[in-house]
């Protein structure tokens, strides 16, 4: 078809990202016809998806648009092979991103909005958002260097099209519900296992054991602390063109209330508060000159009620929550856990944060096939937090403590200077690109923390001052004790990059870059980061062009390094002082003595690694198939080890330095399938599945360290050669004793009686010590994936999207820790052992902690498969719509994690923990919610 054939048509382009939207056009006829070409954003630019070499998932603004999440980037759990996601149920928070395993144990996967690099973009309004590409390979990585080690995702926020102004109003409402919570014991059970646990220990003493009679209350204690809540999200943007001025700007505005039952006390709650506004612009000056500001500012504050999840799991139901005789809360005489309820109402902090990102950029085109883009980028974030704790006037006199506030203010002040000159050219089938580059980078952070007594609160916000209270403190300096920081960095780097193909058949991406870093001693300042990926699209090869299979058919292999200067690390040595710690004769002086080892030394973290991959599209291009093989290997990881007591210091369980190496190898595959049945119904189907085996490959000198919680010193999470990051390490549960005669007849077992773990023996010494230890699983799941169906019936739209993961364990740590008269959950009341033959994997009922050690019972099985996302919609008729003087009205019914499958003994077998050592512990995790919604866009 001609162009002028085109004149008056209206095309909808809408860029396949991930799921394939396909494009729509106006007259019908024109689509069969007209070809739009798939792009895919990279570093520094784009590319059509047909010549990308590198492993590169997509995202459209379609998978993150209506979906009740504060971070965009939670919105595609389960939408792309390679890419780990886990939420947290709490307002506001940011998701933990896993690209192709763990790469760091420090590291977060970095996001480059519009120019700015950043680890957070909780700041970001998912209805700003056009597209998404999430770097997977170390080749499509190494042009940002020294920042993507661990992963890197490229956002581009929307831009105006369109000569007439378009207005878009979208809104939601919705409840939030917490599922699957733990049943516990109730009152009468927990008498009953209370009881029966005195007996287990032999005491015999009456007055010792509980009667309902004296406690009449029967507490649950998850209903106390828990509500359903309220989500509510409303966004109006605009866009168009005003001559050579194209512009988009909106406004936003999202609060979520949390599940933690606010209104009581002082307590603020769990809820989450935004606000955005955005505004992009982009002015041809002239034909040749293009200049653009890309602006956003928002403003959150986030409710942080101390978290009594583990308390109510823990909390006797035998007690109230209010004391009926004194109408004070009720205090827990003799037991160590706190008043789930009272620990909510009677703690007040509130994090508020104002960032301002701006990005200010321009390009000049000159000599035909010369572009010169110059970009600034600023990010500026305040943020002031503040935590107040009152006086606990509900427990005893001695233990009651003076009102205390602790402030901390802090300040980043980060920026990105980009300049690129790019040469792209063809001679007859040889095609090139070459880009060349200098970026500067500097962040900057600084914070002071300040602590007063005795401050009044009259329930405004105004009267929590440092001012209004006695004992002040105000620190500016580094301490690590408080978790206070002061700090800045800076990297300059030098990058390039050569695209080349010939006839769109060969494909070559070649670029290296040259990072040098404040972080790192001036030894080893500056590092190399080169990379090369290949690519063949078999199905543009002469023998190809009679069959009627292939719409593309492509192979690809790439490598690439990265490095990751962003590691924990000292300069200065702790010195301890010593009254009389030096003697002359009988007389002893101060002293002062080295407390700890460090090593000033620690270097890069480095990361290397390919892949194979294989693209295919087929039955004109309704089928889409994408499957990688990967192989990736982390060096010189910082993290602490095993130094041993030789040292004499005082970190000799945790010595930091570049200690480890990792290796993440495994297959990816995802599948698309679009197909319209006939102009009034379309259909979509897609899923992917990865696949990946994680393993640390080397220690330093050998050694290991434990680490991560512990219970009376002993610790469940062992790093070690040939495991898993984050391994669970303890004693292997052979059974339970049933009778003491088989207790006789077994290794020789501290505290070994009938009804207590049987440990297996198995170094065969007859002996059960910590020579019996063994790894007992990985948090790390052996296979992820996500498949959905979307549909359109004529003005019926309808879409379900499932996720769910294998493979993985998770530390019930909920279960372990117990320190005196905690509550049992009810699945262990039902199947615990209570005489022989009764139970041969749960134990008796007891306290004793030389039974409750780190085992493989509380290790339990991490797989779930859930429903992440049901929605169905309804467009209104053109007819009613245009009465209306609108373009479009759908209103829509939603709903996020109605439904999950899993067998673990707990809230949700997503546990998401920043620490990745850690990272499949369960210890007081704020639970996943259901969010049922109803909502609306309009467009006019």
């Amino acid at each position: 078809m001609k162009q002028r054939d085109l004149k008056y048509s209206c095309l909808i382009a809408v860029l396949y990202f991930g799921m394939n939207v396909n494009a729509q056009t106006t007259p019908k006829d024109t689509l069969k016809e007209q070809k739009i070409e798939e792009v895919v954003l990279i570093g520094y630019g784009s590319q059509k998806k047909e010549n990308v070499t590198g492993s590169i998932g997509t995202i459209s603004a379609k998978d993150l648009a209506d979906k009740p999440n504060a971070n965009p980037i939670s919105s595609i759990q389960g939408k792309l092979s390679g890419v780990q996601i886990l939420n947290s149920g709490a307002p506001g928070s940011s998701p933990r991103v896993d690209i192709r395993g763990v790469g760091s144990l420090t590291g977060k996967t970095v996001f480059i909005v519009d120019g700015m690099i950043t680890d957070d973009i909780s700041f970001l309004n998912p209805q700003d958002i056009e597209s998404m590409s999430v770097l997977k390979d170390p080749s499509s990585l190494a042009i940002f260097g020294a920042r993507a080690s661990n992963g890197a995702v490229i956002i581009k926020t929307k831009m105006g099209r369109g000569k007439k102004p378009v207005f878009n109003f979208n809104s939601y409402l919705g409840f939030k519900k917490v599922t699957n919570v733990p049943e516990m014991a109730n009152s009468d059970q927990y008498i009953e296992l209370y009881n029966e646990k005195l007996r287990n220990e032999n005491v015999t003493d009456p007055t010792k054991f509980l009667s309902r009679s004296n406690f009449p209350a029967d507490t649950n204690w998850f209903k106390e602390i828990f509500r359903t809540s309220i989500i509510n999200s409303n966004d109006f943007s605009v866009s168009g063109n005003l001559g050579k001025l194209n512009y988009y700007g909106s406004i936003g505005n999202l609060q979520d209330e949390g599940n933690l039952a606010a209104g009581r006390g002082i307590n603020s709650g769990s809820g989450f508060n935004r606000l955005n506004t955005k505004l992009n612009l982009t002015y041809k000056i002239t034909d040749n000159i293009t200049i653009g500001n890309n602006f956003s500012f928002s403003k959150m504050r986030t409710d942080a009620a101390q978290n009594p999840l583990l308390d109510a799991y823990t909390a006797p139901p035998i007690f109230s929550t209010m004391n009926p005789a004194t109408g004070n809360y009720q205090f827990f005489n003799g037991y160590s856990i706190p008043n789930p309820r009272a620990k909510l109402d009677l703690f007040r902090s509130q994090t508020r944060q104002e960032r301002l990102l701006n990005n200010i950029w321009g390009e000049y085109k000159f000599l035909k096939d010369f572009t010169l883009r110059v970009s600034y980028t600023s990010d500026n974030i305040n943020t002031t937090k503040y935590e107040y704790t009152p006086t606990l006037t509900y427990v005893p006199v001695s233990d009651q403590k003076p009102t205390k506030l602790i402030t901390r203010n802090s300040r980043d002040r980060n920026y990105v200077w980009d300049n690129t000159l790019t040469w792209k050219k063809s001679f007859g089938s040889h095609n090139f690109e070459v880009l060349a580059g200098f970026s500067r980078t500097r962040n900057s952070y600084s914070e002071i923390y300040s602590e007063a007594q005795n401050v009044p609160y009259d329930g405004t916000n105004e009267s929590l001052s440092i001012s209004n209270g006695n004992n002040i403190l105000i620190y500016t300096n580094d301490r690590p004790d408080l978790n206070l920081n002061q700090d800045q960095y800076r990297i300059e780097s030098f990058f390039g990059r050569l695209n080349y193909d010939y006839k769109g058949r060969y494909l070559l991406n070649a670029s290296i870059r040259r990072d040098g870093t404040s972080q790192i001693s001036t030894d080893d300042r500056y590092k190399f980061f080169p990379a090369v990926s290949v690519g063949w699209v078999v199905s543009k090869e002469d023998f190809m062009s009679e069959q009627n299979l292939f719409n593309l058919l492509k192979l690809r292999a790439s490598y690439g390094k990265l490095g990751n200067p962003n590691v924990t690390r000292k300069y200065t040595l702790n010195v301890s002082s010593i009254a009389g710690g030096a003697y002359y004769g009988n007389t002893g002086y101060p002293a002062q003595t080295i407390d700890e080892i460090i090593d000033p030394t620690i270097g890069w973290e480095t990361t290397s690694g390919g892949d194979l991959g294989l693209e295919m599209a087929l039955l004109n291009n309704k089928l889409k198939v994408d499957a990688t093989y990967f192989n990736k290997d982390s060096k010189d990881v910082v993290y602490g080890i095993f130094q041993g007591t030789v040292s004499g210091a005082s970190n000799w369980r945790n010595y930091v330095t570049n200690a480890y190496s990792f290796n993440n190898k495994g297959f990816e595959v995802s599948v698309n399938y679009n197909t319209k049945i006939n102009e009034n119904i379309g259909i979509g189907v897609y899923g992917n599945y990865t696949g990946l085996k994680n393993k640390i490959t080397s220690v330093y000198g050998g050694s290991y360290l434990e680490t991560g919680v512990s219970l009376f010193g002993n610790s469940i999470v062992r790093l070690q050669e040939g495991q898993a990051v984050g391994s669970y390490y303890g004693y292997q549960v052979a059974g339970i004793f049933q009778s003491q005669a088989e207790v006789n007849a077994s290794p020789t077992q501290n505290q070994a009686r009938p009804g207590a773990f049987k440990f297996a023996d198995l170094d065969g010494n007859g002996i059960i010590d910590t020579r019996d230890k063994t790894f007992l699983g990985s948090p790390i799941p052996k296979g992820t994936y996500g498949f959905g169906v979307n549909m359109n019936i004529y003005d019926f739209d309808f879409a379900i999207d499932f996720q769910g993961v294998f493979g993985n364990k998770i530390y019930n740590y909920n279960r372990e820790q117990r320190f005196g008269n905690e509550n049992w959950d009810l699945d262990f009341y039902n199947n615990r052992w209570t005489g022989a033959g009764t139970s041969n994997s749960y134990s008796m009922v007891t306290n004793d902690q030389a039974i409750i050690l780190p085992n493989s019972f509380y290790v339990e099985n991490g797989s779930y498969i859930r429903i992440r996302n049901v929605q169905i919609g309804y467009n209104l008729p053109k007819a009613f719509t245009n009465s209306m003087s609108i373009t479009k009205l759908r209103l829509y019914i939603s709903a996020q994690n109605p439904w999950t499958s899993f067998k673990y003994h707990g809230f949700s077998p997503e546990i998401m923990n920043t620490d990745r050592v850690q990272m499949g512990v369960d210890q007081n995790i704020y639970p996943i919610s259901a969010i049922y919604t109803f909502g609306m866009n309009l467009t006019f």
